[in-house]
């Protein structure tokens, strides 16, 4: 272990490493059962999700602990999963096999930019205020889709939606919106003491409540892990050079780049490994582990991969090299053999953490400048045209085109980047021809 991950010269050891590793699995494993609910939604098997959710994080986390010897642990993102479920599969009316083709295309364009070292210009096309937006953005539209998954908020005809009454116990609607609440105040209990893995125990927990009150059903099946075939290397390229395609795409490029940029950032401060010029240590290879985290993601059948913010609480408890992730990385392989008890349980349980990742995930908005109205106004739309339109390519592509817009009648057309613009310009054919 010292050989390959240099404990000394980091100033840690294996009980350390290992105990840092089980804690970030704990704070994460919620995507076990996240990610199959919501992919689902679009008519992916959930089995066959939760088996390349499992596979595909301890692939790219097995990268990121031999290549980039770092503690941080990758699956599957929140976001990028309701992206392809609820706009690319849903709003837009695409196959999740359309969905996947554009994921496997941003996998391979994304080891491409990170062999070149071209990563720097994708992520500084975006303005740092949209940046921000979209993380609170997604967040946002994240906890929104929670709501609805638990029928906390249902459809209305006059209000478009509404508060469901759930003290209705003859609603099954009702009774699984009353055990969301609960769910969602144990955990928020949880995080309040601090509990580690409290996302994942609050989903336990809800899940158990839900047996006497007939929303969670009994474990089934084998504990093999299920089959990979429903999903397996399910790719449809007869639209790859279609506007739609080339958005969705570069969407899902964009926000995985700069939702992993942040992340090891923020990972890396606070295990103070920021180097004298502010860079991240191994920082290429890290991006590389994402990459083919969110390839190898694509062709099994899931989202886009990416660093997860979770890997922060392995590095509080001392994590500090790749020894961390592997533990993740065996764990997650552990984890194949529990589907039953993960597929068991219902969106009734999962909603409160996704509701919950959404407040994780407003946290950039204080970096905001809504001091400035070129840089607020065009921040402000991003966030409000995700959730209004249900769609967060949408309030991507209404804050890039406000922005330039807004630079422009402000006459700082020179202060944009020429990639700043095109993208743009691709945004605006795109609202054009519809």
């Amino acid at each position: 272990m010292e050989k390959l991950f240099k404990l000394k010269d980091h100033g840690t050891t294996v009980r350390t490493e290992i105990v840092a590793g089980v804690t970030t699995f704990l704070a994460m494993a919620y995507i076990l059962a996240v990610n199959p609910s919501i992919l689902s939604a679009s008519g992916m098997d959930a089995g066959a999700v939760f088996t390349a959710t499992a596979l595909s994080s301890a692939v790219a986390t097995l990268v990121m602990a031999f290549l980039a010897n770092l503690p941080f642990a990758l699956a599957p993102g929140m976001g990028l999963n309701a992206f392809l479920a609820f706009t690319v599969c849903g709003s837009m009316g695409y196959s999740w096999q359309f969905a996947l083709t554009a994921v496997l295309v941003e996998g391979l364009i994304f080891i491409i930019l990170t062999i070149f070292n071209v990563r720097e210009a994708i992520v500084n096309c975006i303005p740092k205020n949209i940046k921000n937006a979209i993380s609170v953005g997604i967040g946002l539209f994240i906890a929104f889709i929670g709501l609805q998954n638990a029928k906390i908020i249902v459809a209305d005809a006059s209000t478009l939606v509404v508060i469901n009454d759930f003290m209705n116990f003859s609603d099954p609607n009702s009774v699984s919106a009353l055990l969301a609440i609960i769910g969602l105040l144990i955990t928020g209990i949880l995080l309040v003491y601090k509990v580690k893995g409290a996302l994942l125990i609050g989903i336990a927990v809800t899940a158990i409540i839900g047996i006497p009150m007939g929303v969670t059903a009994a474990p089934s099946g084998s504990y093999l892990p299920p089959s990979l075939a429903p999903t397996f290397a399910q790719f449809d390229f007869s639209q790859v050079f279609s506007i739609d395609f080339l958005i969705v795409m570069f969407t899902f490029l964009f926000v995985d780049m700069f939702d992993t940029v942040g992340t090891l950032i923020g990972c890396a401060t606070k295990a103070n490994m920021i180097q004298e010029d502010g860079s991240v240590p191994n920082c290429k290879e890290a991006l590389f582990a994402d990459a083919v985290g969110t390839t190898v993601g694509a062709i099994l059948g899931t989202s886009t991969v990416t660093t997860f913010v979770e890997s922060s609480a392995g590095v509080m408890e001392g994590g500090r090299t790749g020894l961390t992730a592997l533990v993740v990385a065996v764990l997650f392989i552990v984890a194949l053999f529990l589907s039953p008890l993960f597929l068991a349980i219902p969106s009734a349980a999962t909603a409160p953490a996704l509701i919950l990742v959404g407040f994780f995930m407003m946290t950039p908005v204080r970096e905001i400048d809504f001091e400035e109205p070129s840089e607020g106004i065009p921040a402000f739309l991003t966030v409000l045209f995700m959730i209004c339109a249900y769609s967060i390519s949408e309030g991507i592509m209404f804050g890039m085109l406000s922005y330039v817009l807004l630079k422009i009648f402000k006459k700082e057309i020179k202060s944009l980047p020429i990639p700043t613009i095109i993208v743009a310009v691709v945004f605006l054919i795109k609202l054009i021809i519809g």
